[in-house]
């Protein structure tokens, strides 16, 4: 596919990338910003005239910001997987995602940006991230911040709009009172294969046993990852429980919006997601110590 390729460039800054982009964009032909390229080499697709490669921007680092963490865009899913702030911060969910992120060659090559970027429906990161109410950093004629759960459009289709993904915000836990845990539960022929199903779910659990904030988010089961809103909803406000568990699994089940391939048939995905999410909420319930 390289073959056709008429310009590969290495710029060093932000705007240096973007101007360059922008100039072969205006040139004729269709391009795309690569770092890692896990995901580009799989789709071979012949029509690309031009790459922008990021390696050499500022965009490797994970940063502790406020209470939270600010994670640049060329940072691989090894970088996630063995930071160690990473792993004990809630309940270490995104280094878990990370670490099952395709075979280790795959993650010590593979960016968080080029993952989200991709926009695949099955993308590891996504349910966590989406879990923890992260949003993505767009360079572009101008800054912009956009929550994950407005970045994702369609399959393969983002916000980005010709804009480059440059940093992923992660904010603090919520401030309710209470204890909070978190869970990341994936199902895959193998781990580290493409996730049949996917889900992450957060709580935070007040001293009288209800829950008084939740998150539950899905993978592989829509033309996008999705936050099951409605069944986060049915869990605020009442005793955080085995019966608000399946209560809420089932709700989740219902809101996804799953397809039939050759992974898993579409009635497959939706009974695992009803699974995948009481496992999650379930480990949530045994780490805020309140087993019913």
């Amino acid at each position: 596919m390289f073959d056709l390729l008429r310009a590969f460039h290495r710029p060093t800054t932000v705007a240096a990338a973007l101007r360059l982009f922008a100039a072969e964009r205006r040139s004729g032909g269709r391009g795309r910003f690569v770092a890692g390229g896990t995901d580009l080499v799989v789709a071979g697709d012949r029509s690309l005239r031009y790459l922008v490669d990021l390696t050499r921007l500022p965009l490797r680092y994970i940063k502790r910001r406020g209470g939270g963490w600010a994670i640049g865009a060329t940072s691989t899913m090894a970088d996630l997987e063995h930071a160690a702030a990473l792993r004990t911060f809630a309940n270490g969910i995104v280094a878990e995602a990370a670490g099952t992120a395709g075979s280790p060659q795959i993650r010590n090559t593979g960016t968080i940006g080029g993952n989200l970027a991709n926009a695949s429906p099955a993308c590891d990161l996504a349910p966590p991230l989406l879990a923890l109410d992260a949003s993505v950093v767009i360079a572009g004629t101008a800054r912009r911040t956009v929550p994950l759960d407005r970045f994702f459009k369609g399959v393969h289709r983002t916000a980005l709009d010709g804009g480059l993904l440059v940093e992923i915000v992660v904010p603090a836990p919520p401030k309710t009172a209470g204890r909070a845990a978190w869970s990341f539960q994936k199902l895959g022929r193998l781990q580290s294969d493409i996730a049949v199903v996917n889900a992450a779910a957060g709580v935070v659990v007040g001293r009288d046993g209800r829950c008084t904030w939740a998150r539950i988010a899905l993978g592989a089961v829509a033309p996008t990852p999705l936050r099951a809103r409605r069944a986060e909803a049915l869990l605020v406000g009442r005793p955080f429980d085995r019966a608000a568990i399946e209560a809420a699994a089932d709700r989740a089940a219902q809101e996804t919006r799953p397809v039939s391939d050759v992974r898993a048939t579409a009635e497959y995905r939706r009974e695992m997601s009803r699974v995948l999410v009481a496992r999650a909420l379930t480990e949530c319930l045994e780490r805020v110590g309140r087993i019913r």
